[in-house]
């Protein structure tokens, strides 16, 4: 069987994580489009296990929490087959360290709802600040997996319109309404409502578009398959963990800082080099 040269895993890997297609990254590297899925799948589900069991124990004190919107196979009202239609990110991050250490990856139903808030409260140790938007399968999730000494909730209601002055929505058609007011509400316990807000991960949703190009808008390189995509967020998030060093945490350290180095995951920048030596199991030391 063919096996890719330690080079070009490095380049995939490169590729894939900063926004570039899989077309793409085929007629870059020269791999075939077999190959490259078959790459992404292989660090794909690795660098889920892996973050699935290292995000663990974190001493998170502010939480924000979103949803991202995307597609797979087929936008939800041209969905002909199954397994077609919208497709949501659920994501959790620590507002200090910018780590992403939860996420769920499934339709916006109630259940998916209820377990992604699950999974955010058994990797946390102390009490917590999260903040949500109104979605308002939230409140049931967090009343079910937090104790009521462990969680202050807020939540930030956005409403949406037309500015005044401003041509009508009929004839711009991909231009989305723009915020016209924000409310935020005290849910459970007591948030400081001063920093409650979802402006951090909502930048990640921004950072999530820009790097994984099955989110672009309007892309043609929309995710074919829900396994597909659920590597490609796990890689990306990966990413932006472990290898991409994070400008304000930059300014703040004096020194090039991951959000795995600042929420004491880890105590170095990663490369790709090393990511890949740790997807081999000969080189894995078990201490």
């Amino acid at each position: 069987m063919y096996t890719l040269r330690p080079t070009t895993r490095a380049t995939l890997l490169h590729c894939l994580t900063d926004g570039m297609s899989v077309r793409a990254t085929c007629r870059l590297t020269g791999a075939s489009k077999g190959a490259v899925l078959r790459f992404l799948h292989e660090a794909g589900s690795f660098v889920q296990v892996y973050q699935h069991h290292v995000l663990r124990n974190l001493s998170t004190v502010r939480v924000e929490a979103d949803e991202i919107w995307s597609f797979v196979g087929a936008k939800q009202r041209n969905a002909r087959h199954e397994g077609q239609g919208d497709c949501w990110t659920f994501c959790a991050l620590d507002a200090d360290s910018k780590l992403v250490f939860s996420w769920l990856v499934g339709a916006r139903s109630e259940d998916n709802t209820h377990a992604f808030i699950a999974d955010v409260a058994a990797r946390l140790t102390g009490r917590v600040q999260l903040s949500t938007d109104g979605w308002g399968a939230y409140l049931g999730g967090i009343r079910k997996a937090f104790a009521f000494a462990r969680v202050d909730y807020g939540q930030i209601a956005k409403s949406y319109g037309q500015p005044e002055g401003m041509e009508p929505a009929v004839t711009r058609r991909y231009s989305p309404p723009v915020c016209t007011g924000v409310v935020k509400r005290r849910v459970i316990g007591r948030p400081n409502m001063a920093t409650v807000s979802t402006s951090y991960v909502e930048a990640l949703n921004l950072a999530t578009r820009q790097h994984c190009r099955r989110f672009t808008r309007l892309t043609i390189a929309h995710s074919k398959t829900a396994q597909n995509h659920a590597h490609a967020v796990a890689l990306h998030f990966f990413a932006h963990n472990f290898l991409r060093v994070h400008t304000t945490l930059r300014r703040a350290r004096k020194a090039p800082t991951t959000p795995a180095m600042a929420a004491g995951v880890t105590d170095h920048v990663w490369t790709v080099e090393e990511t890949l030596d740790l997807m081999d199991p000969n080189t894995v030391t078990v201490k």
